[in-house]
């Protein structure tokens, strides 16, 4: 039996990251010299795709496992239960160290899920605020839906919300990887690190703006697709979006798409810091890069996220790890394959509840093995009606929907998802083995009553709480004072030599 220590983990997210721009790694133009150097230590997953093109279900998917009909996360609003076991769980169970920096998009009571320590606070509330509801198909809740202001505001600034948070996020991370590497705790560590760029707004520090002045990728691929053109769920987005109350230029389409390639830049630097910070201390760790999901960016017309479109749904993921040799991995993955993964990699067993997840380890694949399992995708979140489901398999996605014509892309014939070909009698055949593959893992009536069923209690829930006291579930990181720095109960001589590494230089 083996006494070596498992391996350390760094999880490094980012939000809302487009996965066409990273078709082996960053594209060339991307000013990203950090993940460049990444990715070529790196096994990368070229087709990689969200479990659900939305922040919180992305996560919570991520995290577990579990697709949103399973673990009940169909939302931005909707609670991730405490007897979910995340990967945090299982590494934690097995003696690791679990450390959360940044956003995770944790709705309800725990706030932790796993972790055992928790750097900052979240980015997004943890209430139920943000429900949808499908008892009123097409209606807008201004306050919080995305709007096209992302798009017309668009720019430069030195400091935003969003900045400000990511800023905090990579400073807590980088102190972090600088006091794990004291030892002053045995345990192996696993440090997940999340920042909210390049979600929009649209809007870059200037360092990071001026790198892509000369750029040619700031229009779209696919121009605007008049909205009687678009797919139903295609028009619920620019319905939910406000699209409609907005005229947007092609320099306000330009400014958007070069703000998003500036905040490229600006999270690169901050992984970069966290990477330089693990070298600087002489640690080893397995490192992982992904998002949640992507951002269309204007393609057809559509910004944000929330369809099955590969802007929206396709997203960047690499890892690094001792005896995974780097190179390319074209079969699609799912982000739902990454706590399996993660597990395999420590050497933790999930065999007690691999029969209630949905994902499976890439070890063998990133090996060299094959891959016959499809990706399946969900959504069920703001501008659906009813729940979405979709299949990635081979070279077919497959997209259905009970309120919407099915539809059916080849990939590689057409990977701008132009010619949807489910009334083609030539892919009849396809697309009957597809159909009965998805009808065969989802009930589709179910999920859309356990859907209305959530929604509705969340509303109950959320208008009785905001009556009267109010106790939010915002997680408030603690900082004990007395145990920092140099405080009397402390030998000074003990603390110096404790805090120091290296020793001895």
């Amino acid at each position: 039996m083996s006494t070596a220590k498992p391996p350390n983990i760094l999880i490094v997210m980012v939000d809302q990251l487009n996965g066409t721009l990273f078709p082996d790694g960053p594209a060339d133009w991307l000013h990203a010299p950090n993940l460049k150097a990444l990715a070529a230590r790196s096994v990368r997953f070229a087709n990689s795709y969200t479990a659900s093109p939305l922040c919180a279900p992305g996560r919570a998917a991520f995290m577990s496992g579990q697709l949103p009909s399973r673990n009940g996360v169909y939302d931005n609003a909707a609670e991730f239960r405490s007897d979910i076991p995340t990967y945090a769980h299982h590494l934690r169970r097995a003696g690791y160290q679990t450390t959360l920096s940044g956003k995770m998009h944790f709705v309800g009571p725990d706030q932790m899920h796993g972790f055992e320590e928790r750097l900052t606070t979240d980015i997004y509330p943890a209430d139920f605020g943000w429900t949808p509801d499908y008892r009123k198909p097409g209606e807008r809740i201004d306050w919080w839906y995305h709007n096209m202001g992302s798009v017309t505001g668009a720019g430069v600034a030195e400091i935003t919300n969003q900045l400000e948070y990511d800023d905090e996020v990579a400073h807590h991370a980088v102190a972090k990887v600088y006091d794990l590497s004291r030892g002053l705790d045995p345990r192996p560590w696993m440090l997940t690190v999340s920042f909210t760029h390049p979600h929009d707004p649209y809007v870059a520090r200037r360092k990071y703006w001026d790198l892509y002045e000369d750029c040619q990728h700031l229009m779209p691929k696919v121009g605007l697709i008049p909205y009687a053109g678009q797919d139903p769920q295609s028009q619920r987005i620019f319905d939910a979006s406000d699209w409609h109350s907005y005229t947007l230029t092609d320099e306000m389409v330009q400014r958007s798409r070069r703000a998003y390639f500036a905040n490229i830049s600006y999270v690169d630097d901050k992984i970069g810091e966290i990477l330089a910070a693990l070298t600087a201390s002489r640690q080893e760790a397995i490192v992982v890069f992904v998002s949640d999901h992507g951002d269309m960016l204007g393609e057809r017309g559509l910004w944000f996220k929330m369809t099955f479109y590969d802007g929206s749904a396709r997203v960047p993921m690499m890892i690094a790890a001792p005896g995974l040799a780097p190179g390319l991995v074209s079969e699609p993955v799912s982000t739902l394959d990454i706590c399996p993964t993660l597990c395999d990699l420590a050497g933790v067993s999930m065999d007690e509840v691999m029969p209630w997840t949905d994902g499976i380890s890439l070890v063998g694949l990133a090996k060299g093995q094959g891959r016959s399992e499809p990706v399946a995708m969900e959504y069920a979140a703001e501008a659906s009606i009813t729940p979405l489901v979709s299949l990635r398999k081979g070279r077919w996605k497959l997209n259905l929907c009970t309120a919407d014509p099915d539809q059916l892309f080849d990939m590689t014939d057409d990977p701008d998802e132009l010619r949807n070909l489910a009334t083609d009698p030539a892919h009849a055949a396809t697309l009957a083995t597809l159909r009965a593959e998805a009808m065969a893992r989802w009930d589709l009536a179910r999920f859309d009553a356990d859907v209305r069923a959530s929604q509705a209690r969340r509303w109950v829930v959320y208008e009785a709480l905001r009556q009267g006291g109010y106790y939010p579930w915002d997680y408030q990181p603690l900082q004990k004072a007395s145990e920092r720095y140099m405080r009397n109960h402390m030998d000074l001589n003990i603390l110096e030599d404790s805090k120091r590494f290296p020793r001895g230089e």
